[in-house]
Parts: C-alpha cells; sequence; structure tokens
C-alpha cells in the first residue's frame, strides 16, 4: 500500500517559472503512474493557476509562487498560491471569458481550464492578501 506523500515548492513570479512549475508538478504526479492524458489535464491547470499569479496577482512584479502537492491513495492535490492583490469578487472572476486584462489580450478561460481539467476546483481569495487555487484529481478512473 502507498503512503501519503507532499512536496512544497516556491519560485519567483516570472514568466520563466510557468514552465518550471508545471513540469516539477508533473514529475511528482508521475508516482500515481497516470495517463499521458491525465498528466496533461495537470500541467494545463498548474500553468493556468501559476499564469493567473504572475499576470493578475503580482501584476508582473517579482515576488513569490507557493506550489504544494500532496498525494493520498489515487487522489492528486495541489495548491498554487500567491500574496498578491487578490480578488474582489471569485464569481466573476471564474466566468468563462472575464478577464481585468482586455488590453493584454486574455482570454477569461483561465479558471475555465482549470475547471474543465481538474475533479475540484476551489478559489480563496481575499483583496490584498492573496489567492489560493486548490485542485484535486482521482487518477486512473478511466
Amino acid at each position: 500500500m502507498q503512503r501519503d506523500n507532499e512536496m512544497s515548492l516556491e519560485f519567483d513570479s516570472i514568466s520563466n517559472n510557468e514552465g518550471f512549475a508545471r513540469v516539477t508538478v508533473a514529475a511528482f504526479l508521475t508516482q500515481l503512474n497516470p495517463t499521458l492524458e491525465e498528466v496533461a489535464d495537470v500541467k494545463t491547470a498548474v500553468s493556468e493557476a501559476v499564469t493567473n499569479c504572475i499576470i493578475h496577482g503580482y501584476e508582473n512584479s517579482i515576488e513569490k509562487i507557493h506550489i504544494y502537492c500532496k498525494i493520498s491513495a489515487n487522489e492528486f492535490y495541489v495548491e498554487i498560491s500567491d500574496k498578491g492583490k487578490g480578488i474582489e469578487n471569485v464569481k466573476q472572476a471564474m466566468e468563462p471569458l472575464f478577464t481585468t486584462k482586455p488590453s493584454e489580450e486574455r482570454s477569461g478561460m483561465g479558471f475555465a481550464f482549470m475547471e474543465a481539467f481538474m475533479d475540484e476546483l476551489e478559489v480563496v481569495s481575499e483583496p490584498l492578501k492573496g489567492t489560493t487555487i486548490k485542485m484535486k484529481k482521482i487518477i486512473g478512473l478511466t
């Protein structure tokens, strides 16, 4: 029987680190022997969450992004958080096509992608204190 396992990672909020975060989380996930599709789903969700931290949370200033992952049985849990400007209206921010940066050609689909690719998504945010995105995916359902 596999025991629970955890991983924590902190890195600068620069766009070059988005790929690093995605690959690191995917490497941790591999101990569950996921399908290529499951790995791609998690990588996409992580990429969207980290990009939100960089673009919206810190508005391109260099601060820290924290990722926490946990594996328990066949459940993969990931939290991605920043201590940035936060989200005033989480419900509105999660609506497909909503963006606070239309001039930067943002699609407003980040949360929609996270929701589509993961089994659970929760966004906890407080203005001027930051945002935490909590996601879970069950590995091996198919």
